[in-house]
């Protein structure tokens, strides 16, 4: 796996990893260390596997009070930082809710939205954006339910995928079928 890199816009300490070369660019921002945010392995395979290149942004050091607002232009700042000027963008819990303002504030770079597992905030899909929502059957924290509820407001664009016998932790736990779903959908074209 590739090691963690800082990047310091403002005197802002943001972490991130950048794997593969592909011509789909997805980035996953996540709310734990790079280190254990369990995103890693669906990234490596993504970028071996499928091609794609693939950027996950962690939390700046000291990120007590930080909005979700703050976590996207932070996400802004890295990927400018890399000359990448559309993505898919996503994130697994609350790291989808940052996804979610980050493609609400930067609709012009973001491609599609993955959610992996969708917190309860009422903060609008932006508009003309496929979302593909990937959702655990036994996930107890982002209920299946706060998915089915976001994909109502925009049934003609999002979708759901569930992974049996999941829970919360499946980016984690079934790494391999989250990120052949991620594939088979990003790579449709």
């Amino acid at each position: 796996m590739t090691e963690p890199s800082i990047f310091e816009p403002a005197g802002r300490a943001v972490p991130f990893v950048e794997e593969g070369e592909g011509p789909v660019t997805l980035a996953l921002i996540t709310n734990r260390a790079l280190e254990a945010d369990g995103l890693g392995v669906i990234a490596h395979y993504l970028a071996e596997e499928a091609g794609f290149r693939v950027i996950r942004i962690g939390a700046r050091a000291a990120a007590d009070g930080i909005t979700a607002s703050d976590r996207a232009a932070d996400a802004a700042a890295v990927l400018a930082h890399l000359g990448i000027a559309d993505t898919w963008i996503g994130g697994h819990g609350h790291g989808g809710t940052v996804a979610r303002v980050f493609a609400a504030q930067h609709h012009e770079l973001v491609n599609g939205l993955l959610l992996l597992g969708v917190e309860d905030e009422q903060i609008a899909l932006a508009s003309g954006i496929p979302v593909l929502i990937i959702q655990a059957e036994n996930d107890e924290v982002t209920h299946a339910a706060h998915a089915e509820a976001l994909q109502a407001t925009a049934p003609e664009r999002a979708s759901i995928a569930r992974i049996a016998g999941a829970d919360h932790y499946f980016p984690a736990t079934h790494p391999i079928e989250t990120a052949v779903v991620i594939e088979e959908y990003l790579d449709w074209d």
